[in-house]
């Protein structure tokens, strides 16, 4: 059988008639098809999404403003934490009280950190035999997830080389290279190495830091010499980088948060927060423009930064576990989903590694509940056989208010079991807490604290996982108590 072909004919009216009727159906579809407009959102529905915002772009917008400061000079100096982008900087001494880079700084390791942008190719590390040496080299993605921590406690001591690559990357890696993958293309390896501090052990571990190296990929097996970097001097190195972050306006905050937010994507446990942000207009990569919202709103939003640092910061009192005025938290270096804990740990320490790493017990407070004072004198006894129980070490540090070292005359900023601590005649430690030198007798347990306000913080490296062990409560810290 045939196929019949059937046609029709048209003379031009009727075309035209056909193709009018088409064009008010495909129209009444479109019609149809088109969602309502959006319901412009009112000032406290913005300040809410908002605030939430604030505090989930806290750490990545902390991030790149530190990354520009210790990034911002033309080579690594010869100690702190500052050298050009893919380079090592090596610390050669601890801080001292004048330091204002990272809050909450330590005075028990030497750093040995980098940034590094992975969006053009993979940087490799190399570490090598520390003999046995507690350290630990954690590495940083851009919302402050210890994603990778190479160490005495993970991989050991002796020598090692791993390839840090970008979320994107794809490639073939020389043979004896492991690869660590990085959520982001911003990464910040932040290395401690223990350090006594006496001549001896520093040049100890000036001589492991050299040690340590970290090239491109392209240049990895052969000889580099990295290139000059660029300084910006519209960049600001001098105030503290918390507050640089405090001080930016709403706008400028959320542009730079959505900027970042391209190269350094959100995880996929974010979903709900990228698209609750995304009704204020915060979208990864596109510029972030606050006039698109209400004059309410844009009105309301102005006091959102303050008010959004003084809920994290509010946290510290509800964070974590509190006994004896210590708050501590289980929950450093990977936060999931818990923003306003990673908020508060960017604020208060950031670089905070993982639990099994370190736990920073934090006190602003006695065991009375009263705020510390450098008016007053206070004594932390510890029973005999009751110092804090860490594989690593512990030590004790004094900050001010803004938790950064106190200037003193003994440039102590620290106690620990490397201060040759006096024992009582029971083998008990007490331990001085006061603005005034105690005396010689009492000079050796001396940690100095300002003329006002101040915090302590009681540091574990690898704290003990079985007990005595403050991971599993059955070890307690002392309260801090006034001194009759």
């Amino acid at each position: 059988m045939k196929n019949t072909c059937f046609t029709f004919q048209f003379d031009a009216s009727a075309r035209v008639v056909v193709l009018t009727l088409m064009l008010i159906a495909l129209c009444a579809s479109h019609a149809f098809a088109q969602p309502a407009a959006a319901t412009p959102l009112s000032a406290d529905e913005a300040t809410a999404i908002a605030t939430d915002a604030y505090i989930y772009g806290y750490p990545l917008v902390t991030m790149e403003y530190t990354r520009r400061v210790l990034t911002n000079v033309a080579e690594a100096g010869a100690g702190g934490l500052n050298a050009p982008m893919g380079q090592l900087a090596r610390s050669r001494s601890y801080p001292t009280a004048a330091f204002r880079g990272v809050t909450a700084p330590n005075a028990d390791t030497l750093y040995t950190n980098a940034w590094i942008d992975l969006s053009k190719e993979p940087y490799v590390l190399s570490l090598p035999d520390a003999h046995g040496r507690y350290y630990l080299f954690p590495m940083l993605d851009a919302w402050t997830t210890v994603f990778q921590v190479p160490g005495k406690r993970t991989t050991g001591t002796g020598p090692q080389t791993y390839a840090i690559t970008g979320p994107g990357w794809t490639g073939t890696l020389p043979a004896g290279v492991t690869e660590y993958k990085s959520p982001t293309n911003m990464v910040w390896i932040l290395g401690r190495i223990y350090c006594t501090g006496t001549p001896a052990d520093y040049a100890a571990v000036h001589k492991m830091q050299d040690e340590i190296s970290l090239v491109p990929l392209s240049s990895y097996g052969k000889p580099y010499s990295p290139p000059p970097g660029p300084v910006d001097p519209n960049i600001d190195t001098k105030t503290a980088v918390r507050d640089q972050v405090n001080a930016l306006d709403v706008a400028a905050y959320f542009n730079l948060m959505a900027q970042l937010m391209k190269d350094n994507p959100p995880t996929a446990e974010d979903a709900s927060m990228v698209a609750r942000i995304a009704k204020i207009g915060i979208v990864p990569g596109q510029p972030f423009d606050i006039t698109k919202l209400s004059p309410d709103a844009q009105n309301a939003l102005k006091a959102v930064p303050k008010a959004a640092f003084g809920k994290t910061m509010g946290y510290f009192k509800d964070a974590g576990k509190v006994e004896n005025g210590w708050a501590f938290f289980t929950k450093t270096g990977i936060y999931g989903t818990d923003y306003l804990d990673r908020a508060f740990v960017t604020a208060i320490g950031l670089g905070a590694n993982r639990p099994q790493d370190a736990v920073y017990p934090t006190s602003e407070v006695n065991a009375d509940g009263k705020p510390y004072s450098g008016a007053n004198k206070y004594v932390m006894h510890f029973d005999k056989g009751a110092m804090p129980p860490a594989d690593g070490f512990w030590s004790l540090t004094m900050y001010d208010a803004q938790y950064f070292f106190v200037d003193n005359p003994l440039n102590r900023y620290t106690l620990s079991a490397r201060n040759k601590l006096k024992r009582n005649a029971d083998g008990s430690v007490d331990l001085y807490l006061q603005h005034e030198n105690p005396g010689k007798a009492k000079e050796s347990n001396w940690l100095p604290a300002p003329a006002d306000k101040f915090v302590l913080m009681l540091r574990l490296y690898w704290p003990k996982e079985t007990p005595p062990s403050l991971l599993d409560g059955t070890w307690t810290i002392p309260g801090v108590k006034e001194a009759p």
